[in-house]
């Protein structure tokens, strides 16, 4: 049963309670139940996103199997699975074992696994479970476990160089390919990349060029339909362009940062600022103001154990005081402690005092539900309408 106790982060709540229970009693944004700093999640902005990319994937005859490390919570990837995404994406076996323990029933693993109990748990749920190989070892390793009569579907990824995994050239990945097929407890499902670390478009295109010609050479080993998996969250209107109408094929976008989206990183890099359409920011963090030791400088009580910092510092959006809200306008948050932050004005600032609230927009999803157990989900009107559990 989950509860909401003294140790939930964000919540105000010195006696252990259901979460069903302090759900059912109708908390507010700013009742008292919830403690700062605390996270959420804007439901409708949520629910635009999910529809946006789940029409996005109709359009262009694409599937969704979105990243589900970003949030891991089982309640989003519900909502996409509801919406009829193919599956959920995780990065690692414990995350996958995770995620099918709360239900999920269709993963793809977008690495390789090589630990010996990852690999015989994946082997005891095939054909549940998918992953990827880039090596040769790779491919031993799993075949040490697996069962002939009940194989492990299996992707051989293609990389690019200095990319982080995948096999560097076509004759390479081939190679790949033919030892998964040939290796009893192993079914060669497809091809799969990631093209999210290249510079530009250009360099996306030509790498997914190489990735469709590479799902058209592993389809002549395949009896049957043939997989191929791409998509980060910069990219995905270059992988329908180019990998789209692939004959014979079911090709897998993984993009799980639309989910949410954020005020930052992808904010400037969506394909949405080239393409018709738009994704809404779902991320808050609500901080208050503990410090105004001198002019033009005002300390918030969250740091680095509470926002995201890696991919850039959050957004000052509004301030909110005793029921007033106003555009935090002329203040620009410089730099993060283990829980302070510090937001510097220019001099022309909305005025700032000690107790204000302050609403921050934040910058890179993946690195922001991880500092979460339980994340509160908004309504318009910001009362609290679900609760989000992590299995971080």
């Amino acid at each position: 049963m989950d509860v909401i106790g003294p140790g939930t982060k964000g919540f105000w709540q010195t006696a252990p309670v259901p979460a069903t229970q302090w759900l059912a009693e109708g908390h507010h944004l700013f009742d008292g139940s919830l403690s700062w700093p605390v996270l959420t999640v804007d439901s409708a902005a949520v629910d635009h996103n999910v529809a946006t990319m789940a029409a996005f994937a109709a359009e262009h005859g694409l599937l969704l199997a979105p990243h589900g490390k970003t949030s891991m919570a089982p309640a989003l990837f519900r909502r996409q699975l509801d919406a009829g995404a193919w599956g959920i994406t995780l990065a690692s076996a414990t995350q996958a074992a995770a995620a099918h323990a709360a239900g999920i029933g269709r993963i793809l693993i977008a690495n390789e696994v090589l630990d010996p109990s990852a690999l015989r748990w994946i082997a005891s749920v095939a054909p549940q479970v998918m992953l990827q190989v880039d090596s040769e070892t790779g491919i031993t390793a799993l075949a040490a476990v697996a069962d002939p009569d009940n194989p492990v579907p299996v992707l051989v990824e293609l990389g690019h160089d200095g990319g982080r995994t995948g096999a560097r050239d076509l004759p390479q990945l081939l190679h790949l390919a033919q030892q998964v097929q040939h290796t009893p407890g192993l079914r060669l499902a497809g091809v799969t990349a990631y093209e999210g670390g290249l510079p530009g478009a250009a360099e996306v295109r030509a790498f997914l060029g190489l990735l469709r010609a590479a799902g058209t050479a592993v389809a002549e080993l395949i009896d049957g339909q043939v997989i191929v998996s791409a998509g980060g969250s910069a990219w995905f209107d270059v992988v329908a362009e180019v990998l789209g109408g692939m004959p014979g094929t079911q090709v897998l976008m993984r993009s799980g940062s639309t989910l949410t989206h954020d005020h930052g990183i992808y904010a400037q890099r969506t394909p949405f600022t080239r393409i018709p359409g738009e994704l809404h920011p779902a991320l808050r963090v609500w901080a208050q103001v503990t410090s105004r030791p001198e002019p033009g400088l005002a300390i918030l009580g969250a740091g680095k154990r509470d926002l995201p910092y890696d991919e850039g510092l959050p957004l000052p959006l509004r301030r909110h005081r005793a029921g007033a809200v106003n555009d935090l306008a002329g203040w620009t948050l410089t730099r993060t402690n283990d829980q302070h932050a510090y937001l510097e004005a220019d001099g022309a600032a909305t005025e700032l005092a000690v107790g204000d609230v302050v609403e921050l927009g934040l910058s890179h999803p993946c690195t922001s539900f991880d500092k979460w157990r339980v994340v509160p989900v908004l309504d318009p009107d910001q009362r609290v309408v679900e609760l989000l559990f992590t299995l971080f």
